[in-house]
């Protein structure tokens, strides 16, 4: 008798063994199998959420089949205590496994909502945007200027919520002085800054920063970033160039910034200034004069006056010659790689062609039929300037 019992009991042994096997496997299976999410969703972690709260969450938003299971892997990979705060991506038909990781991965939210302080040359505005999951991109939920209007309710207390991501956009072409001007605005920011940087050394480019971040400190990331750009650039620079500095190819690339906002018109545009200055010639540009005006503080918004092409400053090249002696803007990478390695070429004018590019030309001869051109255009459109010429002439 006692043998049968021990035969049985080895054999209910066996079966409990089998079970627990087939039930470990079905488990690993599906922890680590095609998850049930048609579609992407957005996934909130509250602070100090437990794994078990944040589990019965994900299961009753369908992005996991069993909360149950989903604990017992987080137990057994070592991952129940690494959950972050933030809200995250959770893409479509992500594992348990696949979606632990994403919530466990730290850094930045991965969704939600973003808000993105743009400031350009016309403007500054505060943008908050929100991730749709179904299409990976944000959508624009409300945009203002704030030197022009309040902040708009629904701002308001989004900017209260956590996890919400801030970011600081710099524009190419935008001043110093218009960039410290902007972040005095920006409500997230704190702290003084003491003095506008020298033109030309902020680079622009897209910062994270947290609520309550210095902006002292931001800015001096932002001319730790320039100063970084403008050091490789200048040594791959071409041979032979008409400067002596870095700081004068700055110069020069933030000039043919304000030149032309088309990419692949920089190098020639560079290549025109270049050969002009190896020529003795005058560089003859607007914006340095428009600079010689505002200093950079704002926009000058009009044309410019014959008067005022005559007039002398420091940064009028139609009246002196070379360089002017700074910068007249914060140019971007592809400029500053433009002014030191610009194509080569003999061309010596360029003035506007009426679809947003411009008309080069060799000769002044070419560059006088350019700009009757430019003028017929200008007339047909009504908005003939009181005086000077767009672009070198």
């Amino acid at each position: 008798m006692w043998r049968s019992i021990a035969s049985n009991a080895l054999t209910l042994f066996i079966v409990v063994l089998v079970v627990a096997a087939g039930l470990l496997a079905w488990g690993r299976e599906q922890f680590s199998g095609t998850g049930p999410l048609a579609s992407s969703i957005c996934f909130r972690v509250e602070r100090g959420a437990s794994l078990s709260a944040v589990s019965r969450s994900l299961a009753e938003q369908g992005a996991v089949s069993d909360a149950r299971i989903f604990r017992i892997g987080a137990d057994y990979s070592g991952k129940a205590d690494g959950l972050k705060f933030g809200s995250y991506l959770v893409p479509a038909n992500a594992s348990m496994g696949q979606v632990l990781d994403i919530l466990t991965a730290g850094g930045q939210s991965t969704c939600g909502r973003e808000v993105n302080f743009r400031i350009s040359v016309a403007e500054a505005e505060v943008i908050l945007r929100e991730l749709d999951p179904a299409t990976n991109r944000y959508v624009e939920v409300v945009k203002f200027d704030p030197a022009k209007v309040a902040a708009p309710a629904e701002y308001v207390a989004a900017a209260e919520a956590d996890d919400i991501r801030w970011r600081i956009t710099l524009a190419e072409g935008v001043t110093s002085w218009q960039v410290v001007d902007a972040l005095r605005r920006a409500d997230f920011l704190e702290g003084l800054v003491d003095k506008v940087p020298a033109e030309g050394t902020l680079a622009p480019d897209s910062y994270e920063v947290e609520r309550g971040s210095l902006r002292a400190d931001l800015i001096a990331e932002m001319e730790k970033r320039q100063a970084a750009t403008l050091a490789e650039l200048w040594a791959v620079r071409a041979e032979g160039l008409p400067y002596d500095s870095p700081e004068q190819a700055l110069i020069m690339a933030s000039i043919v910034e304000k030149e032309t906002g088309i990419p692949e018109e920089r190098k020639q545009v560079a290549s025109v200034f270049v050969n002009r200055l190896e020529q003795g010639m005058r560089l003859q540009t607007d914006p340095t004069v428009i600079y010689g005006i505002t200093k950079g503080e704002g926009v000058l918004g009009r044309g410019l006056r014959q008067s005022e092409l005559r007039r002398r400053t420091d940064w009028n090249t139609y009246v002196i010659d070379g360089l002017p002696p700074t910068p007249i803007a914060n140019p971007g990478r592809l400029s500053i790689e433009a002014a030191l390695n610009p194509d080569q070429t003999d061309l010596l004018f360029f003035v506007a062609d009426g679809s947003g590019g411009h008309a080069f030309a060799r000769t002044l001869e070419e560059h006088n039929r350019n700009v009757a051109a430019w003028r017929a255009i200008e007339r047909q459109q009504g908005q003939a300037n009181e005086g000077g010429v767009q672009g070198a002439d």
